[in-house]
């Protein structure tokens, strides 16, 4: 079983940061979150990749 590393973060107007789900490449979190960004909504999608070590 992959791990899930990617993770999609959405960003309020706030500044305000929420996990929206963990994926196991980067290509999958980039696509989730390039399909809420064309949505159209003010908030920013980003993807991170989550540092095991630091678990």
């Amino acid at each position: 079983m992959s791990e899930l590393v990617w993770v999609v973060i959405r960003q309020d107007d706030n500044g305000n940061r929420y996990r929206v789900g963990r994926y196991a490449t980067r290509r999958e979190a980039e696509r989730v979150a390039d399909t809420l960004d064309a949505r159209g909504h003010k908030q920013l999608y980003l993807v991170e990749r989550i540092d095991r070590r630091a678990s």
